[in-house]
């Protein structure tokens, strides 16, 4: 049921207006003037206000005004025997809704109430938008603490300020899209839109439909003429993502948008300008993609005026377990479930080759399987060691040269035992299989090791 406030100092009009509304349906509450009408308006939601222009105290536009400024978006409807055209335009000026004078008609009046509401409801559910909106932004956080993704992240902060096309080149499930949409965000284009495009998912012969829209009648099943994404994120920002697998006739046009600002629909004559800031991504080599012709040098300069490289999660190891807190409270386990040691130093001699998205289905899987345990352990996370663990990487055979000087193996050894224990925050287990030997073979390295430290031999 609506809920209608309606403010006159004239009682008898007070009680006509409730009448006409509350024989429809609406629930009607009165106030004697402004002030009045505030006090209620601060302790009740309404739908709409009624409201006289001229009453003590306050008056009607007063009430408007401190509603403005107090951010309630109810629509405020003016009804007065004092109509002017100028009371009307001022009425309309500061925020009014609609306008209505006495006497009037019942027909009018309801009318008048229905579009309203209409309206009301329009403003209800955008509210409701932007906060499913901004819920879902939260959703986008990037979570770190390593030196590695705080120097990623104050570049990005760093090209959001500008327009510069951003190429954004790393593995799967690295946060690339993540990166972008923390760009757009941060960039003054952010009241626009961010529209991302997946170019690998888009059927070939359809790829310049999407980017560039189409004319009526441009190709079968064309009915009507349909705007592309570029001209969709016009103000915004496109983020153009798998850019490396665009064909190679959409890349020309795509040249010729970045390098023009203009694109041309399928099937069209006119060339219409567009107004976005274009950040790209990748999970390929593009410049071996350049070798191998598959993709265009030109495009390549083009797109690559700013490139961010997101590391692997392998490489920022110390962001593993506040990314794994940060998905379990996401999934709202982070009360009745806790990562323990052994949970935590399997979490840390997995690889993660599809990296935060893996993590993230891991911690699902996790909380799943630790059901009422309320701990989640290494038994637990049992499952990562069918995948990729830190097994010894052969290292290519021409990658690293014996000098002609030769060299101390033992110093050797200790330099490699000294980065794993650092690699590893000294965890011995993640240790010995970054080195790819048994925790006892490392054990043996490791009591050299500190023995040559002791004598200032390490």
């Amino acid at each position: 049921m609506n809920q209608i406030l309606i403010v006159d100092d004239e009682e008898k009009m007070r009680h006509l207006l409730a009448i006409i509304l509350e024989s429809r349906g609406y629930k009607v509450i009165q106030a004697a003037d402004g002030v009045n009408a505030f006090d209620i308006i601060n302790e009740n939601a309404f739908d709409m206000v009624i409201s006289d222009i001229k009453m003590p105290r306050m008056d009607g536009l007063e009430l408007l005004e401190k509603m403005k400024a107090n951010h309630i978006t109810c629509p405020v409807v003016f009804i007065t025997a004092f109509a002017t055209i100028d009371s009307a335009v001022e009425a309309m000026r500061r925020g009014a809704a609609d306008y209505i004078t006495k006497p009037f008609e019942e027909d009018r009046i309801l009318l008048t109430v229905e579009r309203t509401l209409n309206f009301s409801r329009i403003i209800s559910e955008n509210r409701d938008l932007k906060q499913r909106l901004q819920k879902a932004e939260a959703g986008h956080e990037i979570i770190f603490k390593s030196q590695t993704m705080a120097a990623v992240m104050d570049m990005a902060g760093r090209v959001a300020k500008t327009d510069s096309a951003v190429l954004i080149n790393g593995e799967s499930g690295t946060g690339k899209e993540l990166i972008a949409r923390y760009i757009h965000r941060m960039s003054p284009r952010n009241e626009k839109r961010f529209v991302p495009v997946n170019c690998a998912a888009i059927s070939s012969n359809l790829v310049e439909s999407e980017l560039f829209g189409h004319e009526k009648g441009a190709f079968t099943g064309a009915d009507k003429k349909a705007e592309g994404k570029f001209e969709y994120a016009s103000g915004g920002t496109i983020f153009l993502d798998e850019i490396g697998d665009l064909p190679l006739e959409a890349q020309a046009k795509l040249l010729r948008a970045l390098q023009e600002k203009r694109i041309q629909r399928v099937g069209g004559n006119d060339e219409v300008p567009v107004d976005v800031r274009v950040i790209c991504a990748t999970n390929k080599n593009l410049s071996q993609q350049v070798e191998k012709e598959d993709f265009r040098q030109d495009l390549l300069f083009r797109i690559n005026v700013f490139p961010i490289q997101p590391p692997p999660l392998r490489d920022r190891m110390e962001d593993v377990e506040i990314l794994f807190d940060y998905f379990l409270k996401k999934l709202g386990a982070a009360r009745s479930v806790k990562l323990d040691k052994s949970g935590l130093n399997a979490l840390k001699s997995y690889l993660w080759p599809g990296n935060v998205r893996e993590l993230a289905n891991a911690a699902e899987r996790a909380v799943i399987l630790a059901g009422d345990k309320g701990q989640i352990t290494g038994d637990t996370l049992s499952f990562l060691n069918s995948g990729q663990t830190r097994d010894c990487v052969p290292i290519p055979a021409d990658e690293y040269k014996l000098p002609r000087t030769g060299i101390i193996l033992e110093e050797f050894e200790n330099n490699l035992v000294r980065q794993a224990l650092e690699m590893s925050e000294n965890n011995q287990t993640l240790a010995s299989k970054l080195l790819g030997i048994t925790r006892s073979k490392f054990r043996v390295l490791m009591k050299q090791y500190k023995e040559n430290r002791k004598t200032g031999r390490a």
